[in-house]
């Protein structure tokens, strides 16, 4: 324990002084903690590492990493609005391309992995589908993109995270093994009054404390810090009373998420336009208040990367076989890259800018956690099946999103600019 968490911080430490050089020489966060991960498993027993991933501490850090993330994604699209610049777009990725490449991933699993019931091949296209710029953070900076791609990216990895947790929690009760729903129906009865609690808990926990935020910012009773305290403490309220009501802690933050930042944006800009007190200068950046949430959130991403690394020891001890590989090599292409040229058909989208939409989609967080919850609610060989699946898969996400995105994007757009200037 000790000697991993010396290696992990020292990791994080090192990226911190070194995150600019790191990015101009196209070394990722998620790739170094990843390197360091596998350095410490090295020195290991793969036997009980294997031990620490399936354990009830795990599983509730993962919960509570991903019930952050979802609040941070579903808070934090650039752009301003809660669609970004292209809310048609978006739609199509989001409720056409989406449900295509799940359905495509079953069909793809149940080919390669035909012993697996379709609840288990619905957790592995929950686990492989879902786009999280964690391993290529870059590319929706890059301003070699157009907006309009840059903001399809963004939105569409902010939110289908929060779309897909609802079918991967159904699919997991009807999976596991010691589950007494042990049809679709009764899943879906099990399943259905968590969501509804969730929608509930969420949208009135994250509208009160965005008008709470506002009311306090207005009179002048909270601080900076204050501020950034209370969007740090919000999805860990709204996980907590959640469960407690026995609901969907996850759907519950994607949920707080969204209406805290619509009310709290919308009082704001009501604000700006009818007020000329002091605390106007507090309402004109509402991004700054994320700021310690986001840096929280990326040190336990950082986190789950070096898991990742540790996990991938632990898989190529036990061996691989080429059908995790093949699978997941289609799944970062083709399973995504096909589903979202179709549903951007008939769009004034250029074909090239679609293409890229398909392209940059990386796997990341939400995989990794994803794959620690099916690990734990798993047990045999198809818990080491998904381990193996979850590795293979953002591994593979950060060789070609994390190192080859960029000189995709160059060539692409290069090209394109030189079609221009003939």
């Amino acid at each position: 324990m000790i000697p991993a968490l010396l290696v992990l911080s020292t990791a994080v430490l090192l990226r911190a002084l070194a995150a600019k050089q790191l990015d101009r020489w196209n070394i990722a966060a998620p790739v170094l903690m990843v390197l360091c991960g596998v350095a410490t498993a090295l020195f290991a027993n793969p036997e009980k590492l294997l031990d620490v991933f399936d354990t009830e501490i795990a599983q509730h850090v993962a919960e509570l990493i991903l019930a952050m993330l979802l609040f941070v994604d579903a808070t934090e699209v650039r752009g301003g609005r809660l669609w970004g610049h292209a809310p048609s777009l978006v739609a199509r990725v989001l409720f056409l391309a989406l449900p295509l490449s799940l359905g495509l991933a079953m069909l793809a699993g149940w080919a390669f992995f035909p012993e697996l019931s379709w609840p288990l091949l619905l957790i592995v296209a929950c686990i492989v589908v879902p786009s999280d710029f964690a391993a290529a953070e870059r590319v929706v900076r890059d301003k070699t993109l157009t907006p309009q791609v840059r903001s399809v990216l963004n939105v569409e990895s902010g939110y289908n995270d929060g779309l897909v947790s609802p079918l991967f929690l159904f699919a997991l009760i009807l999976a596991r093994s010691d589950n007494t729903a042990n049809t679709a129906a009764k899943a879906l009865a099990t399943a259905l009054p968590f969501a509804i609690k969730a929608i509930v808990a969420g949208a009135v926990l994250g509208t009160v404390i965005g008008i709470l935020l506002f009311l306090a910012v207005r009179a002048g009773w909270t601080s900076g810090q204050g501020r950034r305290i209370t969007l740090l403490t919000t999805p860990l309220l709204t996980y907590a009373v959640t469960v407690a009501i026995d609901g969907n802690g996850f759907v519950a933050c994607f949920v707080s998420g969204i209406a805290f930042r619509y009310v709290y944006r919308a009082f704001a800009a009501r604000h700006l336009r009818t007020s000329d007190s002091d605390a106007r200068e507090h309402f004109v950046r509402p991004s700054e208040d994320l700021r310690l949430l986001e840096e929280v959130t990326g040190i336990l991403t950082m986190t789950m990367w070096f898991v990742v690394g540790a996990a991938a020891v632990v898989v190529v001890s036990f061996g691989i076989a080429w059908q995790p590989i093949v699978f997941c090599l289609l799944a970062l292409t083709v399973l995504r890259i096909v589903p979202v040229m179709l549903s951007l058909t008939r769009t004034r989208m250029p074909h090239r800018d679609r293409f890229l939409v398909g392209a940059l989609g990386p796997r990341g967080t939400t995989s990794v956690v994803f794959g620690l919850l099916a690990i734990n609610g798993l047990t045999g060989e198809e818990s080491d099946l998904v381990l193996t699946l979850t590795v293979v898969c953002v591994l593979g996400s950060v060789a070609l999103h994390g190192l080859g995105s960029t000189p995709l994007i160059t060539r692409l757009m290069t090209s394109r600019a030189h079609r221009r200037s003939r």
